[in-house]
């Protein structure tokens, strides 16, 4: 009887080293899926906490410039300004429910000379893809904005905008155009404007509170790292009753099987297999 030893042989040690290292990729995958959901929690708890929230002033949530945590997005401040209307910025390639567009970033200058970028919204392209139709007044004269923070954007390379556009909402990049004091931390997207527009850009809506499918996509390739180490079990398994067929009590074990096998009572679709099978 040859028993297990074909199993430790150098073809087998590589198919259990190539099922290791599937293993391994798929527990890695698996975890990556998990951070990634626990990112999405996350977010999930910055919008649950803070979108809703009552607005706090600019100078307490951000004492200076450069001041901003992640746990503040979506936080609403309250801000008292004037609107440097000359030096609006347009956002270039800023989808919105996959329609292509733009965002209008409008400088608001404080009262103590300090300035703070205000998204104040959405506009979608015009009659060329190049800029938008018009772009909606921002109020006159000294305003009260209440606008929700966000992060500032990294620069992106090879992207590119003239004149009055920018590629991304870099915030150095902006108070380098300015040549203002300008808050580099955080941007804010409006929420309200007092006085009010007459017009204004499509405001920012609420981020859908959803996960996404990570969860799932983790426990599938968990299962796929252990069905390599079955599959493996099953090859062996399978070998060792092939090599030892001639020994006695390997053939008494295949006709025991064949016998549970011929008891089994037969499915509707093996009987009806028969039935197409049967010469006419």
């Amino acid at each position: 009887m040859i028993g297990w030893k074909f199993a430790f042989t150098r073809r087998w040690a590589g198919y259990l080293a190539l099922t290791i290292v599937f293993a391994a990729i798929c527990a890695g995958l698996g975890t990556w899926q998990l951070a990634r959901r626990a990112e999405a929690l996350a977010e999930i708890v910055k919008v649950d906490t803070n979108y809703d929230s009552e607005p706090v002033p600019l100078a307490e949530a951000l004492p200076d410039r450069t001041d901003f945590t992640e746990s503040q997005k979506w936080l609403p401040v309250v801000m008292t300004g004037t609107y440097l209307k000359a030096d609006e910025l347009i956002v270039r390639n800023r989808p919105l429910n996959i329609h292509p567009g733009f965002e209008v970033l409008t400088p608001l200058r404080l009262v103590d000379g300090t300035v703070f970028i205000v998204d104040r919204g959405w506009l979608p392209t015009g009659d060329t893809p190049d800029a938008p139709s018009s772009v909606p007044e921002a109020p006159d004269g000294v305003v009260t904005v209440v606008a929700r923070l966000k992060a500032g954007e990294p620069q992106l390379a090879g992207r590119t905008a003239l004149g009055n556009q920018i590629a991304t909402i870099n915030l150095t990049e902006v108070q380098g155009r300015l040549d203002l004091p300008t808050y580099t931390g955080a941007y804010g997207l409006v929420k309200s404007e007092d006085p009010a527009p007459g017009e204004r850009p499509v405001p920012v809506t609420r981020p859908v509170r959803d996960e996404g499918p990570h969860l799932s996509y983790a426990f599938q390739w968990f299962v796929f790292a252990l069905m390599a180490f079955i599959g493996l079990g099953w090859s062996v398994r399978q070998e060792f009753r092939a090599v030892n067929a001639d020994d006695p009590q390997e053939r008494s074990r295949a006709q025991e099987r064949a016998r549970r096998q011929a008891a089994k009572p037969r499915s509707d679709a093996e009987i009806e297999d028969d039935l197409i099978d049967f010469p006419r």
